[in-house]
């Protein structure tokens, strides 16, 4: 048999492995129950589809209060890529490829993604702590004991609003930063206005690049405002809990947004050699 010091030894090594396998237990339980919540959502949409007003007003709240930040990160997004991008292609007397550099770079890629990461730090985080204080004050419960269904007046507007916005901030976001580098390069650093024009409107395709960050753009503005609802409805009716839960949605929405950046740059890619 067994003696206890023996016993208590195998249990200390045992213990991360339990740890470990509760971890994933509760990340597959917890991942379960945002798939059905996200099921019930979607299946909230058409109804919602027939009050407008619902959709304008969180429509106003997640995107149009986020042009601000939008524009100001978009336009010193702008400026830098103009900055770095000449002091590179200048050495190889490659300047006047500053708007194919600029504009590729905003539109495939950081138009998207920056616009993403913004999205789910301002917009996201409101949402999980408006939802989570809504849970906090019953106000869930309330609405269900009126026979109100909160996915159909609460949370599928807000997915709606969230999916609409995110496209048409992206392309806010890569306007402002074309006109930032053009600001750098032709106005500071005297490349010319026409060549910079042209080779942007030469190698940047319709369908390659900005459909290319049309379909991110969507995805990303799915996911972050799927993973912000989540947070905040399956948030602890605390103020603690209200807090750790905007945490979590920003944590969560930003690698979630960096991580579906690269599969469907991956599977882009490949349809679009």
């Amino acid at each position: 048999m067994k003696t206890e010091t023996q016993a208590v030894a195998q249990g200390g090594w045992l213990d991360p492995l339990v740890h470990a396998g509760r971890r994933a237990f509760a990340f597959l339980e917890r991942t379960g129950r945002a798939g059905l919540f996200l099921l019930r959502v979607l299946q909230s949409i058409p109804a919602v589809l027939l009050r407008p007003g619902l959709i304008m007003q969180q429509l106003f709240s997640v995107g149009v209060l986020t042009i601000v930040i939008v524009l100001v990160a978009g336009a010193f997004v702008g400026l830098v890529l103009g900055l770095q991008g000449y002091n590179v292609l200048v050495r190889f007397n490659a300047e006047a490829s500053l708007g194919t550099f600029v504009g590729l770079t905003l539109v495939r890629e950081l138009g998207p993604v920056v616009t993403a990461l913004l999205f789910a730090g301002r917009a996201g985080s409101a949402l999980t702590a408006e939802l989570g204080l809504m849970k906090a004050t019953e106000q869930f419960s309330g609405l269900e004991m009126m026979a109100v269904d909160p996915y159909k007046r609460v949370l599928a507007p807000r997915m709606l609003a969230g999916f609409i916005s995110m496209p048409l901030l992206a392309g806010i976001f890569s306007a402002v930063g074309v006109l930032g580098g053009y600001f750098i390069g032709v106005g500071l650093l005297g490349v010319d206005a026409g060549a910079y024009w042209a080779q942007m409107q030469n190698s940047v395709d319709f369908y390659e690049d900005l459909m290319t960050g049309f379909w991110k753009s969507l995805a990303f503005g799915f996911a972050a405002t799927w993973v912000a609802l989540f947070e905040g409805y399956d948030a602890e009716p605390t103020a603690e809990g209200v807090g750790r839960a905007t945490t979590r949605s920003v944590v969560s929405a930003s690698l979630l947004v960096l991580g579906l950046n690269f599969v469907l740059t991956a599977l882009l890619l490949e349809t679009n050699p």
